[in-house]
């Protein structure tokens, strides 16, 4: 018997949203699915076949990208009542650093906000800006509106909670200056031609297109590394998890670690100052 169908799937997305998921979390569980349900092309779903699916998909991903997949399919046989199809995921050891190549840098960072500039795009320099200021994600970006500028906080609504995010003063200047311009008195501060804010994938094209003048390697540039940039600054100043955990908006302080671990050349320093290693003479 096959247990996916349209149906279930399209219930099953259903109970995702009165679950208060994101859109994005959504979007990404319902195509795990029908991923899985194209290959296996109508044979019927049993332990074997989904261990089967689980090898193939080892073979070509990452570990955590694999894990992620598992998840949407548990997640969807736990619905269907169907406890017998869940698979384990990979144990995957802590990760203790990250690849430099893909760690943007302050002075990186520094010099996209300078090609922004140079471009006259100010709707971008002041995107970045924000997200790096803040440590807000690219999808929290329709809460900075008019009102959270002049207040200097803005309230932030994801997965059925809460958070305040403060904005420092700089920003709001810089902010206040952009809205005045642009002659915009309510609602989200960035946004398109249309009045609707912008998207992820729209600042993610835009961010790219800086890359050559700013002579910053594309695999750094995208936006959810500008809060990685500000939750490892945030960490190397206060050295508090459990408060930054708060203000990323993590449930568990175990994210937050993703996003704190150094690259393998902090990490290699470290140890030589250690000085546990004797040269012959």
């Amino acid at each position: 018997m096959n247990e996916i169908t349209k149906r279930t799937v399209a219930d099953y997305k259903n109970y995702l949203i009165e679950e208060e998921k994101s859109s994005v979390t959504i979007e990404k569980y319902i195509r795990d699915i029908n991923t899985f349900a194209e290959w296996s092309d109508g044979r019927e779903i049993t332990k074997t076949l989904v261990l089967e699916y689980k090898n193939i998909l080892v073979q070509q991903y990452a570990p955590a990208s694999v894990n992620s997949v598992l998840s949407s399919l548990n997640g969807y046989f736990g619905y269907i009542e169907r406890y017998d199809l869940k698979v384990k995921n990979l144990k995957v050891q802590r990760q203790i650093f990250c690849q430099s190549e893909k760690e943007l840098t302050k002075a990186e960072y520094e010099r996209l906000l300078k090609a922004a500039k140079s471009k006259k795009n100010e709707r971008l320099y002041l995107i970045m800006q924000t997200i790096c200021a803040t440590g807000i994600r690219v999808s929290e970006l329709k809460y900075v509106d008019v009102n959270s500028v002049m207040t200097g906080q803005a309230q932030v609504r994801l997965k059925g909670k809460i958070r305040m995010i403060i904005l420092p003063r700089e920003l709001c200047t810089l902010l206040k200056k952009y809205i005045k311009e642009k002659h915009i008195t309510s609602g989200s501060v960035f946004v398109t031609r249309k009045g609707q804010p912008v998207d992820r994938h729209s600042i993610w094209k835009s961010m790219k297109q800086l890359c050559e003048t700013a002579g910053v390697s594309k695999e750094k540039v995208f936006p959810h590394n500008l809060r990685h940039l500000f939750a490892r600054t945030y960490y190397s100043l206060q050295k508090d998890i459990v408060r930054l955990a708060d203000i990323l908006g993590h449930s568990s302080v175990n994210t937050t670690r993703i996003y704190t671990i150094e690259n393998g050349s902090t990490h290699r320093r470290q140890m030589q100052r250690m000085g546990l290693v004797r040269m012959q003479n």
